[in-house]
């Protein structure tokens, strides 16, 4: 990919991100948020909205980085187990471990008293899903041996993207910066095969 589609794509990644935690944000926060919207109070509306573009930038980023540094690793791997079925079958093992993780391990650290384990499961079973839905986009865009490191791509690595939210585990922060993450991600996986046709081209 040429530097030109490089910008091109570094710069529709960061109006993404901007744009979906900008939606996200006020959602998250929408009983709040809704009068200031009645009031017409503009110049709030505005200051929040600036507010929630720019930290969207700041999750773009973190998102573009963990691409490209899988991208490489993904290199790496094929490199090392010197075949697509023994690499494939590593990412899988990865992406077992880390949903076991996002359950147990955040119940362990996070979970009240009497509190069930059913709400870090059905975080990890939303961020499956949506990476189960990106990889058969990917696998019917591309071919099918990119279902599985899309599927690791959507799972572990937007995982650790998400880590500094993790850590403190606030319920709308969690959300405020997970779904960006995906949007952001899933964007880029998907995008990039067209800015690559079209240095080809």
């Amino acid at each position: 990919m040429n530097s030109r589609n490089w910008v091109r794509l570094f710069l529709s990644t960061l109006l993404v991100g901007g744009i979906a935690t900008s939606i996200i944000g006020f959602a998250l926060k929408w009983s709040e948020y809704n009068e200031l919207f009645l009031r017409f109070d503009f110049k709030e509306i505005i200051s929040i909205l600036f507010w929630l573009f720019g930290v969207g930038l700041i999750f773009s980023v973190i998102s573009q980085m963990g691409f490209f540094a899988y991208l490489t690793v993904h290199r790496f791997g094929l490199g090392i187990f010197r075949s697509v079925s023994m690499w494939n079958l590593a990412q899988i093992v990865l992406i077992a471990f880390v949903l076991f993780d996002l359950v147990y391990f955040r119940f362990q650290l996070f979970a009240e008293e009497n509190e069930t384990i059913f709400p870090y499961l059905l975080m990890a079973v939303y961020i499956f899903i949506v990476a189960i839905i990106v990889a058969f986009i990917k696998k019917s865009n591309t071919n099918k041996e990119a279902f599985i490191p899309a599927l690791f791509f959507m799972v572990v690595v937007t995982t650790i993207e998400w880590f500094p939210a993790l850590r403190v585990n606030e319920k709308d922060w969690l959300l405020l910066m997970l779904i960006p993450l995906q949007v952001c991600n899933a964007y880029q996986l998907l995008v990039l095969p067209k800015f690559i046709q079209k240095k080809k081209s």
